[in-house]
């Protein structure tokens, strides 16, 4: 596994932690009996959409990098 494809499948790791945490976040303000989404899970959704763009640009890069090949 390349240096690339490393760091590509630790920022999926961390954007599934990411998203695991959203989910926690919304069901402990449902339990809470809150109506609106919380600002941590805005948060956290939007930290997890960055990665999911870096992870993007990242595989971008490295198809650019097997065509060099």
């Amino acid at each position: 596994m390349s240096d690339l494809e490393d760091l590509i499948a630790r920022l999926r790791s961390v954007s599934d932690d990411l998203a695991d945490r959203a989910i926690s976040v919304l069901s402990e303000a449902s339990r809470a009996g809150q109506t609106e989404r919380p600002d941590e899970e805005r948060a956290l959704t939007q930290a997890r959409r960055a990665v999911e763009k870096a992870i993007a640009v990242l595989e971008k890069q490295q198809g650019r990098s097997a065509g060099d090949d």
